[in-house]
């Protein structure tokens, strides 16, 4: 079995208002993590993934280009132990 891994990732850039978080979504639920997304009020988004090393590590690598029309600056990744606390992966408000 595979290790499990979470990582909380915070990026900064043009990410909000093109479709970030719904993108995020559509990546993440087939590589079966659960977790959130989030806008955030400075005008960054926040993901927390957790699920097998290689789906998080994918993911968080994702989260480098985003989708087509974002422009991302800068991701900061905190690695961490899952917490199992999240059932799905959804888009928080």
């Amino acid at each position: 079995m595979e290790k499990q891994l979470h990582a909380k990732v915070v990026i900064n850039g043009r990410v909000q208002g093109v479709w970030f978080r719904g993108t995020t979504v559509e990546m993440a639920r087939p590589l079966g993590l659960t977790g959130y997304v989030r806008n955030r009020p400075d005008g960054r988004v926040e993901a927390v993934f957790e699920g097998s090393e290689s789906s998080v590590r994918r993911a968080v690598s994702w989260c480098h280009r985003g989708p087509r029309s974002a422009s991302v600056e800068s991701v900061d990744v905190t690695w961490g132990e899952p917490t199992g606390e999240y059932r799905d992966f959804s888009t928080r408000y």
